[in-house]
């Protein structure tokens, strides 16, 4: 298998109508560990959004259940770009999400701006870090595919191209990102979980060399110290030199999904995906009795 053979295969597919597939073959194949990363921060940035990180604050999932909170989102996730939208294992993954969502007051505007992070954030970060630049192919396929889970979301005006998702992106955070107490205690609690997953003494340098990769708007609203300039460059030189490195080693043969990554620790002995996340009761951990007027609902039952 060559190094560009999977690209020459998503190029010859439709990134329509084929953008499950495309989507698929970046994301377990091309750039499983870039992707797993780019998620990551793309979920963090929504911290920076006051009303978002004041609720993720109040339901204590991720500031006591750290871990099982990251798994569990990791696993819905991948769940459906696993098995698709149209499988049983898929629709009860979307239905998960959606009755957890729906035990909250989040606004369609904030939905909106969850689902930008997905199209947005991992381009950004694969372009700069990662062994090759997204083609265009995989751009308008992965736009095509978080286009569908939003539908399924029941997530109202979703934007129709990766331009108009970038542009809400960066005009919703230059609007609405800013400091607030709380959400500061769910980034720490974020920050605390990637250190633990290497050993002790390591924490300080990661917790260092995360911030180094974070921007200016992102540490301005958490209110953490910018790193050094040399810091910053060095590690963002690391992670550079990474993707140059994964260019130089044969391609992947086999796919690698999120539920493999070694981050994904909670589940040993393996899990339904009926039974993951949450089962919000009203009135209980920041869970209200549901308001009209919002939607992070979705017609999948």
């Amino acid at each position: 298998m060559k190094r560009f053979e999977n690209l020459e295969r998503i190029r010859r597919l439709d990134p329509v109508a084929d953008a499950l597939e495309i989507y698929r073959i970046s994301v377990s194949s091309e750039f499983p560990w870039d992707y797993a990363r780019a998620l990551e921060l793309a979920l963090y940035r929504t911290y920076a959004v006051p009303g978002i990180g004041r609720l993720l604050a109040r339901t204590a999932e991720l500031t006591e259940r750290t871990q099982k909170r990251y798994d569990d989102t990791v696993l819905l996730l991948d769940t459906v770009v696993e098995h698709g939208f149209a499988t049983e294992e898929g629709r009860t993954a979307i239905r998960r999400i959606n009755r957890m969502h729906r035990s909250y007051d989040i606004s369609d505007d904030d939905m909106r701006y969850v689902l930008s992070t997905f199209v947005v954030v991992p381009r950004r970060w694969i372009d700069a870090y990662a062994w090759r630049r997204l083609s265009r192919h995989e751009v308008v396929a992965t736009t095509e595919y978080y286009r569908t889970l939003g539908r399924h979301m029941g997530i109202p005006d979703i934007p129709e191209t990766y331009e108009e998702f970038e542009t809400l992106l960066d005009s919703y955070e230059e609007a609405h990102f800013g400091w607030d107490e709380d959400a500061r205690r769910v980034s720490d609690a974020t920050l605390g979980l990637m250190a633990s997953w290497y050993p002790g003494p390591l924490a300080p340098l990661l917790r260092t060399a995360t911030l180094a990769l974070l921007d200016e708007p992102l540490l301005r609203a958490f209110h953490y110290p910018r790193p050094g300039a040399v810091t910053t460059a060095l590690v963002r030189r690391a992670v550079r030199a990474r993707g140059r490195l994964v260019r130089l080693l044969p391609p992947r043969r086999d796919p690698h999904f999120a539920r493999q990554n070694r981050e994904v620790k909670g589940y040993p002995n393996g899990y339904r995906v009926a039974d993951l996340g949450t089962h919000p009761v009203p009135g209980l951990r920041g869970c209200p009795v549901r308001h009209e007027g919002t939607s992070a609902a979705g017609p999948v039952e």
